[in-house]
């Protein structure tokens, strides 16, 4: 038996590279949903409901063979109860680091599986510590571009890996895709490792 693609609902090229990470197979179905934050929503309760909007979204959309399992994902940075998402601009991006700067914050990634009308989600938090960053580091981190589109306005696994001294938590799940409550989600409509690895083989 071979896996057969579920369906990703996120552009993200990271949580596509995650996926392939553990050999599943998937086609990417952006889902363009509201993200704004309700008020009084906390950071964890944010991204479980955007997650399980952009699952249920797509699923909404599909059609008879067309139906299969959607994959749905929402990450965000966190300090306290602020909610950092992407930076709209340089100014933002700098103000983002600036605030990050010598700080533990929170990274929640939620991930939700809809299927056979009915869904299931997993939270992750993880504890992200940055050294003190200089304002000539930001200015330079920012002009690098990797910071744009990202949550929090940076990227775990490139350059600002030089700004982190300590992660408590999941790295995959700090990139978009927490691995472990991934796997637990899929183990639902027939993954496993032995499936994933024999069909990649």
């Amino acid at each position: 038996m071979i896996l057969q693609p579920i369906l990703l609902a996120s552009a993200s090229p990271r949580r596509s590279a995650l996926l392939r990470q553990i050999f599943m197979p998937h086609l990417v179905r952006i889902a363009n949903i509201d993200e704004a934050r309700l008020p009084d929503e906390s950071p964890p309760d944010y991204v479980v409901r955007l997650a399980c909007a952009k699952a249920q979204k797509v699923w909404g959309r599909l059609t008879g063979d067309e139906l299969r399992p959607v994959l749905g994902a929402d990450t965000t940075v966190a300090l306290g109860d602020e909610i950092f998402g992407k930076p709209q601009d340089r100014a933002e991006g700098l103000a983002m680091l600036q605030r990050l700067s010598g700080r533990t914050h929170q990274v929640y990634t939620a991930v939700a599986l809809c299927h056979a009308d009915s869904i299931s989600y997993r939270l992750n938090q993880s504890d992200v510590s940055f050294r003190i960053v200089s304002a000539a580091e930001c200015e330079a981190y920012w002009d690098s571009d990797e910071p744009q589109g990202k949550a929090g306005g940076y990227a775990v696994q490139g350059l600002a890996a030089a700004f982190i001294t300590q992660i408590n938590g999941s790295y995959s799940g700090v990139m978009g895709l927490p691995l472990a409550e991934t796997t637990e989600l899929l183990t639902q409509v027939g993954w496993s490792l032995k499936l994933a690895v024999d069909g990649a083989t």
